[in-house]
């Protein structure tokens, strides 16, 4: 008398996301087992620690029942809502656990490391992966800005200082990469 099987394997995400709020513990298993691989490489991408980031990973699902609800379809698929709401809580534990600043001449490695990384060959993640490929399209002045800011945590005044340009540029860099990739990732996903 198992629902599991291929019955929930085939519902769609929106379904399986408004089916957290009734309780149903299968609907929430084959929620969490639809989605963990990509919730995990994005909070592993962000934090670089495969403890710190399974601990995002479960606070992510936790937030996604609290507030399933309120996730308007309009605003991206569902998949783009748990990956969201996983980076800024990736996000926010790396600024909690902020270490020190990177080195100028690191940075050019770091910026690899987003577009090539041991965890894509371990994970094999399709959304971690679209993503380093939208930001390996953006302008390189735009990738650095939006990584300095987006993965690292880096306010626009941190970007400009560190770049060396005025606050204005910065702000504009991460501005127009933030839009680019969005624009990237919403077309590859309409495919």
């Amino acid at each position: 008398m198992r629902r599991m099987g291929p019955s929930l394997g085939r519902v769609p995400d929106e379904a399986l996301l408004s089916g957290l709020t009734t309780g149903d513990q299968e609907i929430a298993v084959a929620f969490v087992r639809r989605f963990q691989r990509t919730v995990f490489g994005v909070a592993l991408a962000v934090v670089g620690d495969p403890q710190l980031a399974e601990d995002i990973a479960q606070q992510t699902f936790e937030r996604a029942w609290r507030h399933a609800q309120v996730y308007d379809p309009r605003r991206g698929s569902v998949r783009t809502w748990l990956t969201t709401i996983a980076h800024n809580l990736a996000i926010d534990a790396v600024r909690a656990r902020r270490a020190s600043p990177v080195a100028p001449e690191d940075l050019e490695a770091l910026l690899g490391a987003v577009t090539d990384t041991p965890e894509r060959h371990a994970e094999a993640e399709e959304g971690s992966e679209r993503v380093r490929r939208a930001v390996s399209t953006l302008p390189r002045e735009q990738a650095r800005a939006l990584v300095m800011a987006g993965i690292y945590g880096m306010t626009a005044r941190e970007v400009a200082a560190f770049e060396s340009v005025p606050l204005g540029t910065a702000k504009t860099r991460i501005r127009a990469g933030t839009a680019k990739l969005r624009a990237v990732l919403e077309r590859e996903e309409e495919r």
